[in-house]
């Protein structure tokens, strides 16, 4: 290994530095305190769990994206979390077990093994919120409503809301009895919005005509709120789930509707992202310049049931990383620049500096032979020596 090679890191893994991490931690810092004014519990998750514990009710694509190792202690296999939702579902269902509403929220590194081909990288720092134990529509509500004040908190000017409802898909495929690969073929079909190939796939696999039309229309039912009114037309004869659906998306859009204004809705009733996860309403939040979701969630109902407690659960998760990102804005220079220990008033200083430090303010102390430029440690003031006494003085 060369010295150059000592500074690589491995692919998808990142350093934060100056001023970045600053962002990132200011505005972690904003977003657990929102969500502790809305009533949410900060839990911590380990960042390795048992592999049995860990992956109990994911489906196949988070077990492709955890590290795993061996426990040297008990040689039962381990894993990094790659993502936190299912340990915070295992805390509600196992650890905290509440009789009503649990909200808790977290912010964690999580490991992935591949990258997200969407938002890059393998080390994000996850950071959302989850509302257990209510399947109401009003716990939705609340989750999505909190989604886009994570976002406004963040920096974002405008946001685009995709909503859907997974419940439309499995009720229309439950009603066909497909073989396993005759659905993942119709699946792919439909997630890639391709017409032709979703016809040609029902008309050799499909005998209901009822069924068969109502499956066909799903590619092309996207747009904005009217857009479920031509949804309830294509569905009138379907199955009472369909119906509840998207009285259940109607109900949503009309909630976020009187919120703020800057917020754009977008109805996708054949976006089929996490139909192995998801059991209800899902959706997605992007903002302009960015081409992928910020924010992620929706509901997934009795993933603790692997833990022995099923419950309702609804929830969100963002990259801290990427939000802080929305906004560029350097951190305040405003701190004050003190001189090195001097032999004479060495403990009057100290105690001067103390004393602002107690009271907020942010000191930068010298060091012996230092030659810097208080600017670069993003001070605006310095400390001088004014007869007897420390006065804060601005720089000139």
């Amino acid at each position: 290994m060369t010295i150059a090679d000592r500074w690589l890191l491995p692919d998808g893994m990142d350093e934060v530095l100056p001023p970045q991490a600053t962002r990132m931690e200011t505005l972690r810092r904003a977003l657990l305190d929102l969500y502790y004014r809305w009533g949410y519990d900060l839990v911590m998750p380990p960042p390795v769990e048992f592999l049995d514990s860990l992956l109990t009710g994911t489906g196949t694509d988070l077990d492709l994206q955890t590290f795993k190792l061996t426990d040297q202690l008990t040689g039962r296999m381990m894993g990094a979390s790659a993502d936190v939702t299912p340990q915070v579902a295992r805390m509600d269902a196992h650890s905290l077990k509440h009789r009503g509403p649990a909200r808790l929220c977290y912010c964690s590194h999580v490991l992935r093994a591949k990258a997200d081909p969407h938002q890059g990288g393998r080390s994000p720092v996850q950071v959302g919120v989850e509302l257990f134990g209510h399947a109401g529509l009003e716990a939705d509500l609340e989750i999505l409503r909190l989604a886009l004040a994570s976002l406004m908190t963040a920096g974002s000017q405008e946001i685009h809301l995709a909503l859907g409802h997974i419940g439309i898909y499995r009720a229309l495929v439950e009603a066909c009895a497909l073989s396993r690969e005759a659905e993942l073929a119709l699946f792919e079909a439909i997630e890639r919005k391709s017409p032709a190939e979703t016809e040609a796939l029902v008309d050799a696999q499909i005998d209901d005509p009822r069924i068969a039309r109502m499956i066909k229309a799903l590619p092309g039912l996207h747009g904005g709120r009217d857009m479920l009114d031509e949804a309830r037309a294509v569905f009138a004869d379907g199955p009472a789930e369909l119906g509840a659906a998207l009285d259940q998306l109607q109900a949503l859009c009309e909630g976020v509707a009187h919120g703020p204004d800057d917020v754009t809705l977008y109805v996708d009733l054949a976006d089929l992202r996490g139909y192995q996860y998801h059991t209800g309403m899902m959706f997605a939040a992007y903002v302009p310049g960015y081409g992928q979701a910020l924010v992620k969630g929706g509901r997934y109902d009795d993933t603790g049931r692997a833990f022995g407690r099923a419950r309702p659960a609804t929830g969100f998760s963002m990259d801290l990383k990427l939000l802080a990102t929305l906004t560029e804005q350097q951190p305040p220079c405003d701190g004050i620049w003190a001189p090195a220990d001097e032999t004479a008033g060495a403990s009057e200083l100290d105690a001067v500096v103390a004393r602002l430090r107690e009271a907020g303010e942010r000191v930068v102390r010298a060091l012996p032979g230092q030659h810097a430029d208080p600017v670069e440690h993003r001070c605006n003031r310095r400390l001088v020596r004014l007869g007897d006494d420390w006065q804060v003085s601005p720089l000139a």
